[in-house]
C-alpha cells in the first residue's frame, strides 16, 4: 500500500496553502495498492517535532477502501460523504489543522492504515482513541512525510 500527495513529494516541502500561514486547507492525498481485504482506511497526520510532544493535525477514519484518495480542502465537519468521519486534532478542532510550527522546520507524518472492518465509533475520536480502536484490525500500513518551516 502507498500514500502520496500531488501537492508535494515524500520528504518534500508542504506548500504554504496547506498551512496556518496560507489557506489552511487539507492536503490532497492519493492511495495506491490498498489490500483487497480492506474495508476502510484510517489516517493520522502528526508532528513529532512539536516542543511539547507529538502534535496531532488530522484524524480521519471510515474512509471507504475503494477510494483512490482524498481531495484537498475537506470541510472541517465530523461527518463527510461516504460514511467518512473526522476526529479531533491537537488544536481542539474537528478535521484538518495545517502545519503551524513555532520555529524551525518540522516533519509532518501521514500514516495510513488499511482496516478489515468499519469502525462503529462516532466522529470526534482522538488519535489515541482511534489507534486503540483499530488495534487488531490493521491489515497494512503506509506512510509519507512532509516538511514545513515558517
Amino acid at each position: 500500500m502507498k500514500i502520496s500527495s500531488p501537492a508535494f513529494e515524500n520528504g518534500g516541502l508542504i506548500p504554504v496553502r496547506y498551512t496556518c500561514d496560507g489557506e489552511d486547507i487539507s492536503v490532497p492525498l492519493i492511495f495506491e495498492d490498498v489490500p483487497s481485504g480492506a474495508k476502510t482506511l484510517a489516517l493520522v497526520m502528526d508532528d513529532p517535532d512539536a516542543p511539547a510532544g507529538v502534535f496531532v493535525h488530522w484524524v480521519i477514519y471510515n474512509i471507504p477502501a475503494g477510494l483512490s484518495g482524498l481531495p484537498e480542502g475537506l470541510p472541517p465537519e465530523p461527518y463527510l460523504e461516504g460514511g467518512i468521519k473526522q476526529g479531533v486534532n491537537s488544536f481542539g478542532n474537528i478535521g484538518y489543522g495545517g502545519p503551524c510550527p513555532p520555529s524551525c522546520a518540522h516533519r509532518y507524518m501521514f500514516k495510513l492504515y488499511a482496516l478489515d472492518s468499519t469502525l462503529e465509533a462516532d466522529a470526534g475520536l482522538s488519535k489515541h482513541e482511534l489507534l486503540s480502536l483499530i488495534e487488531g484490525s490493521v491489515i497494512e500500513g503506509a506512510g509519507m512525510m512532509g516538511i514545513y518551516e515558517r
